[in-house]
């Protein structure tokens, strides 16, 4: 019987990262960045990353990337993230980053990366065409993680198989380096109301800012207006009024996406909000639901118009973020350095 390798004993930490890829909206916030507060506030050593080197697996403009980059940054520091507390910094400013993928590219398989689903969804049918860096995203993604040696990370479920994969690199190089114990073995954060907001025009699709439609989706900088005239829109079903309990969203995905998000945004329990409205027709909930939203997100709303008009004091905030980043992951990526041989000056 062989020994069970000795496991990591450093500290937790949690990071995760946000592609600067346009607007944000409420799937964003309640599925990510409400819950990125929630765990700095609960005394977690946490990083947070504008992720614009995996943006460029894409096509996209220098100076889009520049300014959505400035945009990601600030819906952070809106929605409550606080950079003192902790580090919010772009991934390009830290070359460990990029460094240690490449060491990972050498670490991971071929048919690791051949699994992922996400390079077969956005590859499409040309997926010869793709740039190469679309297909090795997850690999750049474990070391965006393994760079700091991160323990926890909130991830979507989408994410889920790229996180396994960061696990599975990070015991192969411990093996492979006979080096028990040097990266951790990360695990998924996934917990709470609102962990996946739908489209609002189809509860089987997650919100997304490709969708065509701007019906599907609430933008974080979207007016009270807006966001009622989306809501009042919102698919509902033809099966009848609102459900008293929870086995009565059974088979009703816009139905039980409405109510997800009235529970997040209010922090009532869904078995709370069907209680309230079990029995009543779509008129009354939608308006509620719109009010609720509204007051949530305004305050949030106009924190982020107000940091955006400032990109100079965006970027001295980015600029701190990547030293207290670098201070992290210099000392590690010196350790793999030694570790793989090698040189350094």
């Amino acid at each position: 019987m062989t020994d069970t390798p000795p496991s990591y004993t450093g500290p937790e930490r949690v990071f995760s990262g946000i592609q600067p890829t346009g607007n944000l909206h409420l799937g964003n916030y309640l599925g990510a960045l409400k819950k990125f507060v929630a765990l700095q506030e609960a005394g977690r050593e946490c990083l947070f990353c504008v992720v614009n080197l995996h943006a460029m697996t894409m096509p996209v403009a220098p100076a889009d990337l520049l300014d959505q980059t400035r945009q990601i940054a600030a819906a952070f520091l809106a929605c409550g993230i606080d950079p003192k507390k902790s580090a919010v910094f772009a991934q390009s400013s830290v070359s460990a980053h990029a460094e240690l993928a490449w060491i990972f590219n050498c670490v991971a398989r071929m048919g690791w990366v051949e699994r992922m689903t996400q390079f077969k969804d956005k590859a499409g049918k040309d997926a010869e065409r793709a740039s190469v860096g679309l297909f090795t995203y997850p690999i750049l993604m474990a070391a965006d993680i393994l760079a700091y040696k991160a323990t926890h990370v909130p991830v979507g479920d989408d994410q889920k198989q790229h996180l396994e994969l960061t696990r599975d690199i990070a015991e192969r190089f411990n093996r492979d380096y006979d080096a028990p114990g040097f990266f951790p073995l990360p695990e998924p954060l996934i917990q709470g109301p609102g962990a996946r907001i739908m489209s609002l025009k189809d509860g089987t699709k997650k919100m997304s800012k490709s969708d065509p439609s701007e019906l599907s989706r609430i933008n974080l900088v979207d007016t009270s207006e807006e966001i009622a005239k989306k809501i009042k829109k919102a698919k509902t079903d033809l099966l009848g009024d609102m459900p008293s309990d929870v086995d009565g969203l059974k088979g009703r995905p816009e139905v039980e996406n409405l109510v997800g998000i009235y529970s997040a945004v209010t922090g009532e329990s869904v078995e709370a909000v069907l209680r309230q409205f079990g029995g009543q027709g779509f008129g009354a909930f939608k308006p509620a639901l719109a009010d609720a939203t509204v007051a949530h997100l305004a305050p949030i709303t106009q924190r982020y118009r107000d940091i955006l008009a400032d990109p100079a004091e965006i970027d001295r905030t980015l600029a701190a973020g990547a030293e207290r980043a670098e201070a992290i992951a210099a000392p590690i990526l010196s350790d793999i350095r030694r570790t793989v041989g090698i040189w350094q000056a």
